[in-house]
């Protein structure tokens, strides 16, 4: 037995700052004994006066942090200096990564709800024994698929196979989706289909090599700021061009700012790619050699004449053709996106518009290029490529016989538990709640009903599950605060495993924190519902986050995500992180690596792919009744997501504003008669809510702005989404503004 004051740490750790886990299985006895256990309960070692270097649990960035600690306790952090991500600098939110673990609203003990809507603590066998008996009884009253599980790019790899491999192997669900599909899965399907992978082709070092720097839809410079701080020490004095609807923090500072009409972007890249294949400014022996479809692009683009881009997009002729030139001369051209391409009801395509630029102009596999998609969330490509939702583990397909026989080799599991078809994505997961398919869900560290595409409707539908399962760091998400079940979970910094970031650089997560009360790592709370559904004996080998890490690396062989190479933790931990693919042969230890370099794609024929189609008119437009276009965005660098988090730290709680405020320009303030700092009703056809006016030229006549991160902005947001990823459009929908005293202000 260990001992929870007992210090093991050899000297040579202690230098190294690493955590030594127990290496023997996960025994339920081990697990809850009395103090609590788990992964996330281990006992963190003393280590007077020590420093650890840990990846940091917020953005894709993936910066290293190195946590100070005395006595064994985590008393600040700093930024790691060496870490060739961040390179000594650190964000708002990084800074302040550790004050979410102290929050007063930590989740520490299982929280059941009676039928009077009271919550009632339960110890974990009882928890434990409820979840199985309650999923378990709604499968056999309505089929195994009538429950399924929500998951997240917030928890580490590790932890996120074992849900996927758990709710799907073990426990019948066929449908489970994560929150990446709000944040990636545009750039995910684009990768595929375009390249035969989901491989983002570029590494962080490209924002200093190029020459001219391309950013759709991104606000750098406040959603990603360590990036942005990249581009600055480039030394090539590099042309920025910034494509926005706004007139962003990152828009100040371009060479040129196109504000182009929202959702024209597909229009303005086919006219760009016209301009360009009429001047004979493309890499003609790069398309022949290396890609397909390329006469097909160039005759659909030839209609995209240059009347027909200045009239869709707003934008003058003659700031077209100098943006055009400049992708021409530059000599190492990298094109940049986020959520401003992602979350569109035409996202793929406008993404694929965006790498056939990088493809017709020889712009990708060389220093300074690619056609570069920048993740959300910390773990969103973890997620994609071993969540188990939208593929199989991997990056494989649910549908080929031979990739589930693999799977099942590695696993050692009957291949015939492995689903032969793909899971609902998230959208149609909630719409099969509402037509009864549905009747039990599992979320795991996320928020949809905050988080998700039309508030209220989302609300109602969760509202009508048989059983609702929350697993979750808070108990006042708005989320956990609508279960059945709660089971309290540990956070970053109360447990160990993998991060992936948006250069597919693995980083490691450690535990330098006790998880309060009865709270587990995410991992241990998987490990326990093996065991207490059955199908424990399935997951003998899953014995620790390290123990599954060996897993992922054998199901990552042969694959474009191979990283077979990589022995360790320590490995990873010496290293500062390594980027797939590293396989065991042939792998390199260049600390920065982009992909295709030799005009190879993952195709069979090895040939990426131009794809296109018809740009689509927008969902709803604004009206008479609803005359403005509300955008929707991040606000600040100091704010995450659903301020689950960021909203726990003093600091950061100073760094923006407290109540909800709508970005609104002069000219529409004047015609309505709204001050600067007056309350005003913000109305969609699905709700409204009350904000405080921010009178600025950052956005254009009949347009306004809301950031993304308070509470009641989906209140208003339209249920749309994209036909081939299936990933909401939360940047357009109609709304209009009154002030607040000439309306009912209520909310």
């Amino acid at each position: 037995m260990i001992d929870q004051n007992e210090d093991t740490t050899t000297d040579a750790s202690c230098r190294r700052g690493l955590f030594r886990q127990h290496d023997g299985p996960l025994t339920a006895d081990l697990l809850l004994r009395p103090g609590g256990f788990g992964l996330g309960q281990l006992p963190v070692r003393h280590l007077p006066d020590a420093t650890t270097p840990v990846t940091c649990g917020y953005c894709s960035t993936g910066c290293s942090l190195t946590v100070h600690l005395q006595h064994g306790q985590a008393v600040g952090l700093s930024p790691t200096v060496d870490y060739p991500v961040n390179l000594g600098m650190a964000c708002p939110k990084g800074w302040e990564a550790l004050s979410a673990l102290s929050a007063t609203d930590r989740a520490t003990t299982p929280l059941l709800r009676d039928r009077q809507g009271r919550c009632k603590e339960l110890d974990w066998p009882t928890a434990l024994q409820t979840f199985c008996t309650r999923m378990q009884a709604i499968q056999r009253q309505y089929g195994p698929d009538s429950v399924a599980f929500l998951g997240t790019g917030q928890i580490a790899t590790e932890e996120l196979a074992f849900l996927g491999s758990l709710a799907k192997f073990g426990m019948g669900m066929l449908h489970g989706d994560g929150n990446t599909r709000q944040c990636m899965a545009t750039s995910v399907v684009a990768y595929k289909q375009s390249f035969g992978f989901d491989a983002p082709p570029y590494t962080y070092d490209d924002f200093e090599q190029s020459d001219v720097i391309v950013l759709v839809g991104s606000n750098l410079c406040i959603a990603h700021p360590i990036l942005w701080q990249r581009i600055c020490r480039n030394p090539h004095q590099p042309r920025i061009i910034v494509i926005d609807p706004r007139k962003t923090e990152t828009a100040m500072s371009a060479t040129i700012h196109l504000p182009l009409q929202p959702k024209s972007d597909l229009v303005l890249f086919y006219g760009l790619a016209r301009i360009l294949i009429e001047n004979g400014w493309i890499d003609r022996e790069f398309i022949e050699g290396h890609t397909n479809g390329f006469e097909e692009f160039s005759g659909h683009v030839a209609e995209f004449t240059l009347e027909r881009v200045v009239a869709a997009t707003g934008i003058e002729a003659a700031t077209l053709q100098r943006v055009a030139r400049c992708l021409h001369e530059g000599q190492r051209v990298s094109f940049w996106w986020t959520m401003g391409v992602n979350q569109s009801y035409e996202g793929v395509r406008t993404a694929q518009s965006i790498i056939n630029l990088a493809l017709m102009t020889g712009n990708i596999g060389r220093p300074g290029t690619g056609a570069n998609s920048i993740t959300g969330q910390c773990n969103a490509m973890g997620s994609r490529l071993f969540a188990n939702t939208t593929n199989l583990l991997g990056g494989r397909d649910f549908q080929d016989e031979g990739h589930r026989r693999h799977v099942a080799e590695i696993l050692e599991i009957d291949p015939h538990r492995i689903p032969d078809r793909p899971s609902w994505a998230y959208d149609q997961i909630i719409e099969g709640i509402l037509r009864d398919k549905i009747k039990g869900l599992w979320v795991v560290a996320t928020n949809p009903a905050h988080s998700w595409i039309n508030q209220h409707m989302v609300r109602d539908v969760l509202s009508r599950l048989d059983f609702l399962v929350v697993q979750d760091m808070y108990t006042t998400t708005e989320t956990a605060q609508r279960a059945d079940l709660l089971l309290p979970a540990a956070g970053w910094g109360e447990k160990s495993g993998t991060f992936i970031n948006s250069e597919r650089r693995i980083g490691l997560i450690k535990k330098v924190a006790r998880a309060p009360g009865q709270a587990l790592a995410d991992f241990s709370i998987l490990r326990l519902l093996a065991d207490a559904w059955g199908c424990g004996l399935m997951f003998r080998r899953w014995t620790s986050p390290e123990a599954v890490f060996q897993l992922l690396k054998e199901l990552s062989r042969g694959q474009p995500c191979d990283f077979t190479g990589i022995a360790d933790y320590r490995m990873l931990d010496e290293r500062g992180g390594i980027q797939w693919p590293r396989p065991a042969a042939g792998g390199d230890d260049h600390p920065q690596r982009r992909l295709f370099e030799d005009g190879r794609f993952y195709h069979a024929d090895g040939r990426a792919r131009f794809l296109f189609d018809r740009p689509q008119p927008m969902p709803e437009r604004p009206s008479e009744q609803y005359p403005m276009l509300l955008l929707t965005g991040r606000g600040t660098a100091s704010q995450w997501h659903t301020q689950t988090r960021t909203g726990k730290s003093p600091v950061l709680r100073k760094l923006y504003p407290r109540d909800i405020y709508l970005e609104i320009n002069p000219t529409d303030a004047r015609r309505i008669g709204v001050k600067p700092g007056q309350r005003v009703v913000v109305r969609s056809q699905r709700g409204q809510l009350v904000a405080r006016a921010f009178v600025t030229y950052s956005v254009r006549p009949g347009q306004v702005f809301l950031p993304m991160h308070y509470e009641s902005t989906n209140r208003l947001t339209l249920a749309h989404f994209d036909s081939h990823s299936r990933q909401p459009s939360y940047k357009n929908c109609a709304v209009t503004v009154l002030p607040w005293e000439t309306a009912d202000g209520s909310e």
